[in-house]
C-alpha cells in the first residue's frame, strides 16, 4: 500500500508538472525593460505545445495556452507609470524578472548618424558619458543582423540602466533624445537603438511596402520565397573565411620585406593599371576575383594647397576599404554603398609627391572603387582635383581555394533584410513612438525617398497597428556647394523628407545648422536631441511648445520683388546676421536660372529680389549641400528648407 502511495505521489507531481510549459523569453521582455504605460502590455515568447504559462504582474494573475507553434501571448492590462516592479512568469520553470519600469518607450533607428555612440568623440563626450546617471532611462541595442525572413527575435544583451558604464557605445542621438524628453515628462524612458551605418531605407522596410517598388520588388519576393536563409549563409561564410585566412589567406601587402605597400618607397614597377572608378570583375582585368587588391595613386600638392588642406572623396568601394596617406592610415569604412570621406591630417601632407594608397576587400560581386566619377576627388579649401582615371594596383590574396561570398551583395542593402532582423522582431512590444535618423545612403534616388520613406512608416504602424508617433532628422548640412546656386540631390532628399510630414503624427527635427560640410557624421548630437524632443513634445505629448523653425507659407510677387510670409513663427522672425541681410535664398524668372537673392526682413515677412531678375516666378532657400541660410524664430529653431517651383530635379529619373 506504501509502494502504490509513493506511486502515485509521483505521477501526480510529473503530470502537474507536465501541465506548465518550460518557457522562453524574448530579448525585449526580461529585467530593468520599461513597458509602455496607458496600453495593454503584450508579453510573449515560447513553450511546449498546447501548455500552461502563467504571468503574475502587479496583483493581478494572466493564464494562456501555447498554440500548436509553441508560441503564447498574453495582454496585461493597462498601467500608470512607476516602478520599479517585479514579474514572474510561469510555466515547468520559473522566470523572474526585476527591476521593471513603466513609462514611455521609444524606437531609435535608421543609418550611421542615429547609430553613432557617445564614446566617438560627440561633442564633450567625456563629460557626457560621465554625467550619464539616469537609472530611470533603461537602453535595449539591437545588434546587427540580416535576415531574408522576418525573425522571431533579435540579437541583444538586453535591457540595461543607463549608466556612464553602459551609455559610451549607446547611440548618442538616442540618448540625448531620451534624456532631454524625461527632464520635461518625467517618467521612466525605455530607449530601443536598432540601426546600421550606410543602409538605405528599402533595407528597413516590410515585404507588402517595397513590392510596390519596381526597382525592389523581384529582390525582395525572391529573397522571401528563398529557402536559404542570409543570415545563416553569411554567417557560415564567415566562419569559413576566418579558417581560410588563417591558414593560407595572408595578405601580402602587409608582408613584404617589412614594409607595407602603402609606404611611398614600395617598388611598384610590376603593378597594373585600371581605370577608376569602377568595378574590376571585367573579361580583361580581374574576372571573378573576390580577395584584397592595393590601390595606389601620386598627387603633387603646392605650399599653397596643403595650407588650404585636403579632403578626400573617395566614391563608393566594394566592400571594405582602408585607406592611407603618405603609408599613414587615414580611415577605413565597411559598405559598398557608403560614399566614402576622409580628411587628411595636415602633417601628413607633403610638397610635391604624395601617395595615396587604398586597400580594398572585396567579399563578393563586382569589387573595386566604383561609384560616379564625380564622386573621386580631392576637395582642397574652395577648389576640387579630380581623382578619376588611372591607378596601379596588385593583388595581395591567392584566392583559388577561398571560401566563394554566397550572396550577390552585402546583405544590409538588400530590401526587406534589416526590417526582418531588427524591426520585425520588435513587434509586438508597446512602444511610445520612433525616432529616425537616415537619407544619406538615398540621396542619389531623393525623388523615389518622397514615396519609400512615407511607405516604409505607414508600413512598420500597420505591423504595430498603431499610428505611433514617428519623428525624423532632416539631413544636416555638408559637402561644398558651387559658387551659384544650383541642383543637389541633398537638397531635394531633404524635400522627400519634409512630404513626409504630411503623414499624421510625425515631426522632424532639422540640422540644416548644426553640420559640418567636412563630416559626414557632425558631433554635435546634443541639439540633434533636443530637437527631436521639442517635436517629441508636440506630436507624441500635445505640450503647448515650439517645436520647429518657421516654414513657408505663401509668396507674393510685387514687381520685381517677392514678398514671403512663413508658419511656425514661434515669438516671431529673426534673421541672425548684424546688418539685418539675409542668406540662403536664390531667386528664378521666366528662364528658370537661379541667382543669389538680395532681401530684407520686414516685421514677419522676407522681401527678396535681384536686380538682374525683372519678372521673377520662383524662389529657393538653403537648396544645397551645405547651406548658409540665417533665418530662424526667436526660439533658435531654424527655417525649414523649401522652393516654390516644381522644376524637374536631377535625381527624377534615377
Amino acid at each position: 500500500m506504501k509502494r502504490i502511495s509513493i506511486i502515485l505521489i509521483m505521477v501526480l507531481v510529473v503530470s502537474s508538472s507536465g501541465a506548465f510549459a518550460f518557457v522562453k523569453l524574448p530579448k525585449l521582455v526580461g529585467d530593468n525593460m520599461v513597458l509602455q504605460r496607458d496600453v495593454k502590455i503584450p508579453i510573449w515568447g515560447w513553450a511546449d505545445n498546447r501548455e500552461k504559462v502563467t504571468v503574475n504582474f502587479l496583483g493581478s494573475k494572466y493564464q494562456t495556452k501555447t498554440g500548436k507553434d509553441g508560441k503564447w501571448k498574453l495582454e496585461l492590462k493597462a498601467v500608470s507609470s512607476g516602478g520599479p516592479y517585479e514579474m514572474i512568469i510561469q510555466g515547468k520553470n520559473t522566470i523572474t524578472l526585476k527591476n521593471i519600469l513603466i513609462g514611455d518607450v521609444w524606437i531609435a533607428s535608421g543609418q550611421s548618424n542615429m547609430e553613432w555612440p557617445l564614446s566617438a568623440t560627440v561633442n564633450n563626450f567625456k563629460k557626457e558619458i560621465a554625467d550619464a546617471n539616469f537609472p530611470n532611462i533603461r537602453l535595449f541595442m539591437v545588434e546587427k543582423a540580416v535576415a531574408s525572413h522576418p525573425k522571431e527575435d533579435v540579437v541583444s544583451n538586453g535591457w540595461m540602466e543607463c549608466s556612464p558604464e553602459t551609455v559610451p557605445n549607446f547611440s548618442a542621438v538616442a540618448y540625448f533624445f531620451g534624456r532631454d524628453l524625461q527632464k520635461e515628462i518625467q517618467v521612466p524612458i525605455g530607449l530601443i537603438s536598432s540601426n546600421w551605418g550606410g543602409t538605405p531605407a528599402e533595407s528597413w522596410t516590410d515585404l507588402e511596402s517595397v513590392k510596390k517598388f519596381p526597382r525592389y520588388a523581384s529582390e525582395a519576393e525572391n529573397l522571401s520565397k528563398s529557402k536559404d536563409d542570409v543570415g545563416e549563409l553569411l554567417s557560415k561564410y564567415k566562419q569559413d573565411l576566418a579558417i581560410w585566412t588563417k591558414t593560407s589567406g595572408q595578405d601580402r601587402g602587409y608582408q613584404e620585406n617589412g614594409k607595407t605597400w602603402a609606404d611611398t618607397d614600395v617598388d611598384v614597377s610590376t603593378w597594373s593599371t585600371m581605370n577608376l572608378p569602377g568595378n574590376w570583375e571585367q573579361p580583361n582585368i580581374l574576372p571573378n576575383y573576390d580577395g584584397v587588391v592595393w590601390f595606389r595613386k601620386e598627387i603633387n600638392l603646392s605650399a599653397e594647397e596643403i595650407a588650404k588642406g585636403l579632403i578626400l572623396h573617395l566614391s563608393k568601394i566594394d566592400d571594405e576599404d582602408i585607406t592611407f596617406f603618405n603609408g599613414i592610415k587615414i580611415g577605413e569604412t565597411k559598405g559598398h554603398e557608403a560614399l566614402r570621406t576622409y580628411i587628411v591630417p595636415k602633417n601628413l601632407l607633403k610638397e610635391g609627391r604624395n601617395v595615396l594608397t587604398i586597400r580594398v576587400n572585396d567579399t563578393g560581386g563586382g569589387g573595386g572603387i566604383y561609384g560616379n566619377a564625380e564622386d573621386l576627388f580631392m576637395e582642397i579649401g574652395s577648389s576640387s582635383k579630380s581623382l578619376a582615371g588611372n591607378w596601379i594596383y596588385k593583388t595581395a590574396v591567392d584566392t583559388e581555394n577561398m571560401p566563394k561570398y554566397p550572396l550577390n551583395r552585402e546583405p544590409q542593402y538588400v530590401p526587406t533584410t534589416l526590417y526582418n532582423a531588427m524591426i520585425s522582431p520588435l513587434v509586438p512590444y508597446a512602444i511610445k513612438g520612433a525616432i529616425w535618423y537616415q537619407g544619406e545612403s538615398n540621396a542619389d534616388r531623393a525623388f523615389e525617398y518622397g514615396t519609400l520613406f512615407p511607405d516604409m512608416i505607414k508600413g512598420w504602424r500597420t505591423k504595430w497597428g498603431s499610428d505611433f508617433p514617428f519623428l525624423f532628422v532632416q539631413l544636416a548640412n555638408f559637402m561644398h556647394d558651387e559658387a551659384q546656386p544650383a541642383n543637389y540631390d541633398w537638397a531635394e532628399l531633404r524635400e522627400a523628407q519634409t512630404k513626409a510630414l504630411e503623414l499624421p503624427n510625425t515631426g522632424m527635427a532639422l540640422a540644416i545648422d548644426i553640420g559640418n560640410p567636412d563630416d559626414i557624421h557632425p558631433r554635435n548630437k546634443q541639439d540633434v536631441g533636443k530637437r527631436l524632443a521639442l517635436s517629441a513634445l508636440k506630436v507624441a505629448y500635445n505640450k503647448n511648445v515650439v517645436f520647429s523653425g518657421p516654414k513657408y507659407q505663401s509668396m507674393e510677387i510685387k514687381g520685381n520683388k517677392v514678398v514671403v510670409t512663413f508658419s511656425n513663427l514661434g515669438s516671431g522672425l529673426e534673421v541672425k546676421d548684424s546688418y539685418g541681410y539675409v542668406k540662403g535664398f536664390a531667386i528664378a524668372g521666366k528662364d528658370e536660372k537661379f541667382v543669389w537673392a538680395k532681401g530684407h526682413q520686414e516685421g514677419n515677412t522676407i522681401v527678396l529680389y535681384n536686380d538682374n531678375v525683372k519678372e521673377p516666378i520662383a524662389i529657393r532657400y538653403d537648396w544645397s549641400n551645405n547651406p548658409d541660410g540665417n533665418i530662424y524664430n526667436k526660439e533658435g529653431l531654424p527655417l525649414v528648407p523649401f522652393r516654390t517651383d516644381n522644376f524637374k530635379g536631377i535625381t527624377e529619373n534615377r
